[in-house]
């Protein structure tokens, strides 16, 4: 029998490279990006209600209408048809508009506490579907393992990557994605790639220009990061990160950042923590 509570992980993610190759007539950007997850999470605490409400309880930044792990559970509500409800609860550790994909995964494993919890059993592919509706990163959180990522966010390709470890530095400062792909600079025409040769240092953040432009530290902080390697921004935000073969060598290098930027240091994973859930 399920439990009446559950407690689930939303882990960050890194885009290890972000192309934009298109854009449809709908507005809508079409790119190709590997992204992988780390272990940095936000924790979310999930209540059975039996009368059909969905409630956030606690003191957040963003308006209840406005947050994700709302709208995935009255999504899937809907979606469902369920008469379960739920009280929602978090513990934030992923910084907003960092480009780490913080309200995407919360969405993600509120969608798949919810599966569980409701005992709904909706498929991994059928839950990757009505989550895109909720962004681009949702269905790669839903996939649940390091993938090559196309089209709008609906193409998810799992593959293994090598384990590595991250510092991921933020200089306190988001920006809005949708203005970023407004951007007139913005590169909307970089050519396919294939993953077939994808190496460690492949590839680049063709939105970070962009944000270097509207938001100087950021440049600031990529390249101080570069002094450790090849280091780049991580999908539209203004999080950046440099990788590491080992964990000390990772650490020795975080005790010498500059203290008025925050961060954290990360080992890479190639599944998600809720990846046998569905």
């Amino acid at each position: 029998m399920v439990s009446q509570t559950l407690s689930v992980l939303a882990p960050a993610k890194l885009n290890l490279f972000l192309h934009v190759i298109g854009q449809r007539q709908d507005g809508y950007h079409l790119l190709q990006s590997l992204m992988t997850f780390v272990d940095f999470n936000d924790e979310i605490n999930l209540e059975l209600r039996l009368d059909g409400l969905i409630r956030r309880v606690g003191h957040y930044s963003i308006p209840e209408d406005q947050d994700l792990v709302i709208k995935a559970a009255r999504l899937l509500q809907s979606y469902t048809k369920s008469t379960c409800g739920v009280d929602i609860s978090y513990n934030k550790k992923i910084p907003m508009g960092a480009g780490l994909g913080g309200g995407s995964s919360d969405a993600a494993s509120v969608l798949i506490g919810l599966n569980q919890l409701w005992k709904i059993a909706v498929s991994r592919r059928e839950l990757a579907e009505v989550a895109l509706t909720l962004g681009a990163d949702v269905p790669f959180f839903i996939g649940g393992e390091s993938a090559f990522v196309e089209g709008i966010g609906e193409i998810v390709t799992p593959l293994s990557l090598p384990p590595r470890w991250f510092m991921v530095l933020n200089p306190g400062i988001g920006v809005s994605t949708a203005e970023v792909f407004r951007d007139s600079e913005l590169t909307r025409d970089s050519q396919p790639v294939k993953m077939s040769n994808f190496s460690g240092t492949f590839g680049r953040n063709d939105l970070q220009p962009v944000v270097e432009k509207r938001i100087p530290e950021v440049k600031r902080l990529l390249n101080w990061l570069k002094q450790w390697g090849d280091a780049r921004m991580s999908g539209s935000g203004t999080s950046c990160f440099v990788a590491f073969d080992r964990e000390e060598e990772a650490y020795q290098a975080w005790l010498v950042k500059p203290s008025e930027w925050s961060g954290f240091v990360a080992r890479s994973m190639n599944c998600h923590p809720l990846r046998e859930w569905l």
